[in-house]
């Protein structure tokens, strides 16, 4: 077999963080999420861009789960990253999270779920690669308030 030099799993990430970038600037552009449509988004609070208070980083220190459901604000969605405004503890708070930070995007609305590899550099060989679309197992949807931090634990295969 030959040596894939195109890199396909990182061309297919890279697709699949497209997905979730066309969704956000879909919500930007209309300035809300249209009918049921929520997203759970976990991301590497250590990934290089990441820009979050040391207060949250305090909270999170290696990953954190954020919900743009009711209360978000300010949502700016470009190519490489988005920010938003979220409130935790009564306060706002101003992130910016490039996709390459992404692990996983879940939208319960739909059942429809993404789960990113990690960067090239940590990802694991090609015959170890996890299927880039797993299929999300989701069982139950625990209510939670709105801007509230929540695990994806629940939505996760066992």
């Amino acid at each position: 077999m030959s040596k894939d030099q195109l890199d396909y799993q990182e061309l297919v990430q890279e697709a699949l963080r497209g997905v979730v970038r066309m969704a956000l600037q879909r919500v930007q552009r209309e300035g809300r999420l249209p009918g049921a449509h929520h997203f759970y988004l976990t991301f590497q609070t250590t990934h290089p861009g990441v820009k979050i208070s040391e207060a949250i980083r305090n909270r999170y220190p290696e990953e954190m789960t954020i919900v743009l459901q009711h209360q978000f604000w300010d949502l700016k969605a470009d190519e490489e990253a988005f920010q938003i405004t979220l409130s935790f503890s009564g306060k706002p708070e101003k992130l910016e999270i490039p996709y390459q930070a992404l692990k996983s995007f879940f939208d319960p609305s739909t059942r429809f779920g993404l789960q990113f590899t990690p960067a090239a550099q940590d990802a694991p060989p090609p015959s170890e690669a996890p299927d880039p679309t797993p299929e999300l197992d989701v069982k139950t949807e625990k209510p939670h308030k709105p801007g509230e931090v929540v695990s994806l634990d629940q939505f996760r295969k066992k």
